[in-house]
């Protein structure tokens, strides 16, 4: 098991900055792909930035160059840099981990952090 804690959420205005993270605790030494995603409003969820086993990084077209992830594996954190945000990025962002025990892959969400970007 796998637990995931966000934290960093607000309300900014547009062209400001937030840092999200996520602390991860449990079977981490398990976690293969790390990964942010949101749900805007009216919306479904969408992979917001990744990072996959192998150490490739990938963003949605929407937040590429504003958006940076990164992971910490020593301190079993993972982060969002969001720069230059826009009110179309309000929503509500999770994290998530994916693990593979056994050759079986689990997925484990955070509870989720709200983003407001004001106009």
């Amino acid at each position: 098991q796998v637990q995931l804690v966000e934290s960093g959420g607000g309300l900014v205005q547009a062209g400001g900055s937030l840092r999200l993270s996520c602390a991860a605790s449990g079977s981490t030494f398990s976690i293969n792909a790390i990964g942010w995603y949101r749900r805007a409003p009216g919306k479904q969820r969408e992979l917001v930035a990744g990072i996959s086993s192998g150490g490739s990084l990938n963003y949605a077209d929407a937040v590429k160059g504003r958006f940076t992830i990164s992971r910490d594996n020593a301190k079993n954190t993972m982060s969002l840099q969001m720069n230059s945000l826009k009110p179309s990025d309000t929503g509500v962002y999770f994290c998530n981990a994916v693990a593979v025990v056994a050759g079986t892959e689990y997925s484990y969400w955070g509870q989720g952090t709200r983003v407001t970007v004001s106009s």
